[in-house]
């Protein structure tokens, strides 16, 4: 089952497709952090302002190198010794599209720890944009129940897996990263 919503949702990405599926936090609405279209796409679904920065998913923290300048030696212990979701913002990203860099030149990465998405990010090899399913504004949804059907007739795949989840789940932590080490809360 997970292997055919991994083949599926990979082709819409392929494509330049925009899916809604479940991440290690809340669903998300996800598409091809390369893809300039694709992120434009997301961020007219949400009604977004274009300048609020997006978070983008790898499924190994041997990645983030191939998308940010410098990396300070904390973020990999960070990573490795989290145990709830982590959300960094390293500074001189790269290797995206230009709408998901903020407008200082950072990005906001997480390494995810979850089968559906870990799979769908090896298979693809490229960074997945991951932002809550939700109108700009309006409160996260918990739940796939709690989505609104606007959204998901707006997206050109949903993922059908963990609907019925009832497991509460909530947003990553943030935490913004500067070169020589020293970070701040963005999202506790």
């Amino acid at each position: 089952m997970i292997r055919d919503e991994v083949n599926k949702a990979l082709e819409v990405l392929k494509n330049g497709g925009v899916i809604i599926y479940p991440t290690d936090t809340v669903w998300g609405l996800g598409c091809d952090a390369t893809n300039e279209a694709a992120v434009a796409k997301i961020n007219e679904i949400k009604g977004r302002p274009t300048d609020k920065s997006l978070i983008v998913l790898l499924d190994n923290d041997n990645k983030i190198q191939s998308y940010v300048n410098e990396i300070p030696d904390v973020a990999y212990e960070l990573i490795e010794y989290t145990e709830n979701p982590l959300t960094i913002v390293f500074t001189g990203a790269k290797n995206v599209a230009k709408n998901v860099i903020n407008a200082d030149g950072s990005i906001a990465i997480r390494i995810v720890k979850h089968d559906f998405c870990t799979q769908l990010l090896q298979r693809f090899r490229k960074p997945i944009v991951s932002t809550s399913v939700n109108l700009s504004g309006k409160p996260t949804p918990r739940f796939f129940d709690e989505i609104d059907p606007e959204m998901i007739e707006a997206v050109d795949y949903v993922v059908d897996l963990e609907q019925e989840n009832r497991t509460p789940k909530k947003p990553s932590t943030i935490i913004k990263l500067g070169p020589s080490g020293q970070f701040e809360f963005i999202r506790r």
